[in-house]
């Protein structure tokens, strides 16, 4: 495999790398390249414990493309789990659905502890998603040590390292650990921010309605306080003979003001700009350009006419 590609490609590189780091086994995930394709490995990893796939082993596809590891792999399951799709790309944050959230320092161990990870959580509508029931999860979890991939020759009950009394139930990987810390934190911190834009939205339309009830009632008291004062002053006028009227209050002025003055300024037509002159300088150049042809035509003619008379008179 190796005169097949080349040898200084940064790609070709690190998946040489990653397959003789990947070579043997563990009680917990296995990969490897194809013979003839560098750039298609096939995984086995086992379910997580104490969960619907525990006792279950899966196997799947891992497509690299050429630019690896600066993109990142596409992730496909071969085996039936009744949590993701079988024989489609799977969406998750290191996989090709999600480009912005791929380091190129993660590699494809990380990457498939990031699936063991993955399997107990719920898909909620996700690309290559599935939810199926607690029981339906166990029965393919037993099922699926019976499958055996034609491409690679891999069956899953000897794919990987037996499980033993002393080993530990889940991978350890600080790297893996990281990145699932990394996912679970953007996770809450969307969430939390979707949770205080709400907030704040109610909170600012909560604020504008009682602004608005409180201008509202500002006004009425006004209005109301208006009217009393009105109705206490008329009697006392009338009772007291012709007084001089009581100064209008602010909003009477601005309202006077307003209906006084427009809100938009009035526009007056401007009258027409007169026509500019006509220019009869190129009538005048025509009439002399006809005249001049004229006086050449009859200049011609007259030559014409004396040199045949001249003609005439010496042959005579």
């Amino acid at each position: 495999m190796e005169s097949k590609y080349n040898l200084k490609s940064p790609a070709v590189k690190r998946l040489m790398k990653e397959a003789a780091e990947l070579r043997e086994p563990t009680e917990h995930y296995h990969a490897q390249p194809l013979e003839d394709n560098l750039f298609e490995w096939h995984f086995s990893v086992r379910g997580p414990p104490d969960s619907d796939f525990d006792g279950g082993v899966y196997h799947g596809r891992i497509v690299l493309p050429p630019e690896y590891p600066m993109k990142p792999p596409s992730i496909i399951l071969l085996t039936p789990n009744g949590r993701f799709e079988v024989g489609k790309k799977i969406c998750l944050s290191i996989s090709g659905h999600h480009p912005e959230t791929w380091q190129p320092s993660w590699s494809i161990r990380t990457a498939l502890i990031a699936i063991i990870g993955f399997m107990p959580t719920k898909g909620e509508g996700a690309i290559g998603s599935l939810d199926y029931t607690p029981e339906e999860r166990r029965a393919l979890a037993k099922k699926s040590l019976d499958f055996c991939c034609d491409a690679c020759g891999s069956c899953m009950r000897s794919a990987l390292q037996a499980l033993s009394p002393d080993s530990d139930l889940r991978p350890v990987d600080p790297q893996a650990h990281r990145l699932a810390q990394q996912i679970n934190f953007k996770a809450d911190s969307s969430s939390s921010a979707a949770d205080s834009g709400s907030s704040a939205a109610a909170v600012a339309s909560s604020d504008s309605e009682s602004s608005a009830i409180a201008e509202r009632d500002t006004e009425d008291t006004a209005s109301a306080e208006q009217t009393e004062s009105s109705s206490s002053v008329a009697p006392q006028a009338s009772s007291e003979g012709p007084s001089v009227p009581a100064a209008p209050s602010p909003r009477q002025r601005r309202s006077q003001n307003q209906i006084q003055s427009p809100r938009y300024p009035a526009f007056t037509a401007s009258p027409a700009a007169p026509l500019p002159p006509q220019d009869t300088s190129h009538t005048g150049s025509a009439v002399l350009i006809v005249l001049l042809t004229l006086a050449l035509a009859a200049l011609i003619f007259r030559r014409i006419y004396l040199a045949h008379e001249y003609k005439f008179d010496y042959e005579l």
